[in-house]
């Protein structure tokens, strides 16, 4: 499938229809020889084809409520869609009550025209990066299904990389928007957290939770997110010249235990960048390297899990994924007092790096320091599964604990895809996405 904006413009142009584009993702879900069943938890063909039936009208009508009315796209199963069950991935939900309306976010993707084929698959609880789902299946993904899809987005990811979706909607508390679109050769955007209200999306951690899209292209996700964030879609900033741009990059905490691929794409990217005249300045933000002692027993996500889940854990524990109750019952190790002083000391640390990076147009990372590791040892070694899941995270957590925005888009790698992460300052999303623009297309030319 096209990108959102060249769907768009061929819808403008006549050359296809919204039917035809949504038939075609159907298609491409219920494909015997797809994995469509592990991509998406629900679909809804005959009020996606009535939507598309609508849309195709009113754009013939000359009265299309957005340029993207009529993009089939696909929302995470911890998103309230009227009249069908919010299952965020589990079974322990799978016998709630039908959400009565939809989720802010979801609405407004419908009130932009956009045809919503059904929820996607998700880590239980959105509790993990690597993807993996024992209740609905995992999706490989979409380069390699033999691999991780990343999590916990990764019906998300996944529906895109394979022609499902245009455009993905997702949730990112510690990577679950960029970890699946770096695995999936995508993009992945996580805002500013409080631009996207998050009402109606099964929360995860009320403090970190963000809500963003995953696409094919920088242009689709900023796009998205216009809508997202209730702005004009024609209000991103105007792409910079790469030669006046100026990037930190972090040299601490996030550049250990690289695979020899990654760290080959990540290089390579670097001097590619250095060479079309951006100017990159090594960096170094110590208090990061105080992360995994605070996160140590869980820390601000476990502890807010912990209260979201503890009355369902009580009646409902046999039917959690093990992987995910063993997370959330960290909290139960946090002291008196404890996730009061994360709070303060998350409050420090942001305004020390709000002062180190503040002379810089984005700061520079791997996405995640290896490349998609292979589902069925992740399934053999729980022990494996631990430590890669620490690894996938650690990266892409520092943009949540910052506040910041985020993005990850593909650096240019023989096999299995590699991302680059470029972090914004807080609210500095529209500038963010307009740097990521040039980032992508000289990492593309």
């Amino acid at each position: 499938m096209k990108t959102l904006a060249e769907l768009s413009r061929a819808l403008e142009a006549g050359e296809t229809s919204s039917v035809a584009l949504v038939r075609e993702a159907l298609d491409r879900i219920l494909d015997p020889e797809g994995q469509g069943d592990r991509v998406f938890t629900m679909i809804d063909p005959e009020r996606s084809v009535a939507t598309a039936e609508r849309m195709d009208a009113l754009r013939a009508a000359g009265q299309a409520p957005s340029p993207l009315a009529g993009v089939p796209v696909s929302i995470k199963a911890l998103f309230d869609l009227q009249g069908k069950v919010t299952t965020a991935g589990s079974k322990v939900l799978a016998d709630a009550p039908a959400a009565r309306e939809d989720a802010p976010a979801v609405a407004r993707l419908r009130e932009a025209g956009m045809v919503v084929m059904g929820h996607t698959n998700m880590t239980e609880f959105a509790y993990s990066g690597l993807g993996l789902n024992p209740h609905y299946g995992t999706p490989g993904s979409g380069p390699d299904r033999r691999h991780a899809p990343g999590g916990s987005s990764s019906g998300a990811a996944v529906s895109v990389a394979e022609g499902m979706a245009a455009m993905g909607l997702g949730t990112d508390t510690g990577g679950s928007c960029r970890i699946p679109a770096a695995w999936n050769g995508l993009v992945g955007f996580k805002p500013t957290a409080r631009r996207v209200p998050t009402a109606g999306a099964f929360p995860l951690s009320q403090t970190l939770d963000s809500i963003g899209p995953i696409a094919r292209t920088v242009e689709d996700c900023a796009l998205a997110d216009a809508v997202l964030a209730g702005e004009a879609l024609d209000g991103a900033a105007d792409v910079p010249a790469l030669s006046g741009l100026r990037f930190a990059v972090l040299e601490n905490y996030v550049t250990g235990d690289m695979t020899p691929h990654v760290s080959a794409a990540y290089q390579a990217g670097l001097k590619a960048l250095e060479a079309a005249g951006a100017s990159l300045t090594s960096l170094s933000l110590p208090d990061l390297d105080r992360l995994p002692g605070l996160n140590a027993r869980g820390g601000i996500v476990a502890a807010e899990a912990l209260a979201i889940h503890r009355e369902l854990l009580d009646r409902r524990r046999e039917g959690y994924d093990p992987r995910v109750s063993i997370r959330i019952l960290k909290g139960e190790s946090l002291e008196p007092g404890e996730y009061e002083a994360l709070l303060a000391t998350r409050a420090e640390i942001i305004a020390t790096a709000d002062a180190a990076t503040a002379p810089f147009d984005a700061v520079l990372m791997p996405t995640t320091p290896m490349e998609a590791p292979l589902i069925a040892e992740l399934d053999r070694d729980e022990a494996y599964y631990g430590s890669a899941n620490l690894l996938a995270l650690r990266n892409p957590t520092v943009g949540n604990f910052l506040d910041r925005c985020a993005i990850s888009v593909p650096l240019p790698a023989a096999g299995l895809p590699v991302g680059l992460m470029l972090m914004g300052p807080t609210m500095g999303d529209r500038r963010l996405l307009a740097v990521a623009r040039a980032v992508e297309a000289t990492l593309a030319g």
